[in-house]
């Protein structure tokens, strides 16, 4: 077990550093000269990501075993299309414009960038693989920043982590944190969603939303936002108006999201009526 926790150490300390300094390594003509040998670009992108972190899979057995344990399970080649496919993609325009600090506009992963897609996986025997994706070509997405700053987006992480929420969500939702909608348009499309009420904090956040997002949804008639702080909402309106299915996005990512995680949770056990959930909660329990 102990090395495995080393293990688990060497990857999140390899990809920290690649995903936040160095995201676009990889570059298309060292994938191509390797897809020549007859492998995929998937397998390609592992080979020269553990090179670049100075692993040695051929002579080395302890860079072997890291190799095969982590990078197969963590790295994947994302299909494009599909994501372009998703109904918030397919169905939402976002306009450049910007109101007071934030910024609505497209923002874009280069071809082979690397970036987390989806919650840390974690095995049987305890190792914890974080779930890295790239794309072949260029791939926009939509983001809010803050100062400059990307601060909410919907990427394919956004999709991939709220499957379970979107899927379970039913009855009255609320939902904490409203970014740019992601979650709100994909409950309130379903038959068996009354009502979506977002709590958010940001009044410009709201007004780009309002303004630019809000009308596009078909289902606009079944959101309520309400410009609240979360947990002042939490304690002064949850009691007196239930709801079915409570969401909580308050978080950038694991790092900022842990103490308000827990915040939520003592907040949970106030309602044991009520169903919650949380954006990656499984990343975020990694670190617990």
């Amino acid at each position: 077990m102990e090395q495995i926790l080393q293990d688990n150490r060497k990857i999140f300390a390899f990809m920290g550093s690649y995903l936040n300094h160095a995201p676009d390594l990889i570059g298309e003509a060292e994938i191509g000269e390797i897809v020549q040998n007859g492998v995929t670009a998937e397998y390609a992108f592992k080979l020269l990501l553990a090179a670049k972190f100075g692993l040695d899979i051929l002579k080395n057995p302890g860079d072997k075993e890291l190799f095969n344990h982590y990078f197969h399970p963590m790295i994947h080649l994302l299909d494009t299309g599909e994501y372009e496919q998703n109904p918030y993609y397919r169905n939402i325009r976002i306009p450049a414009v910007r109101i007071g600090g934030s910024e609505l506009k497209y923002e874009c992963y280069k071809p082979f960038e690397g970036f987390v897609f989806n919650d840390i996986q974690q095995t049987a025997e305890g190792r914890q693989i974080p779930q890295v994706g790239f794309f072949p070509a260029e791939f926009k997405y939509p983001a809010v920043l803050e100062q400059g700053r990307v601060w909410m987006t919907v990427t394919p992480n956004e999709i991939e982590t709220m499957k379970q929420p979107v899927a379970e969500a039913s009855g009255r939702v609320l939902t904490f944190g409203l970014g740019l909608g992601y979650f709100a348009y994909m409950v309130a499309e379903k038959d068996d969603v009354d009502s979506v009420t977002i709590v958010e904090i940001n009044e410009d956040v709201i007004r780009l939303f309002k303004q630019h997002l809000l009308p596009q949804f078909k289902q606009a008639h079944k959101i309520h936002v309400v410009h609240a702080e979360a947990f002042e909402f939490a304690r002064t309106r949850l009691a007196q108006d239930p709801f079915d299915y409570v969401f909580t996005d308050l978080w950038h990512d694991v790092s900022d999201g842990i103490d308000l995680y827990l915040q939520m949770k003592q907040v949970e056990s106030q309602h044991p009526g009520t169903k919650f959930s949380y954006w990656i909660e499984k990343s975020i329990r990694c670190y617990l």
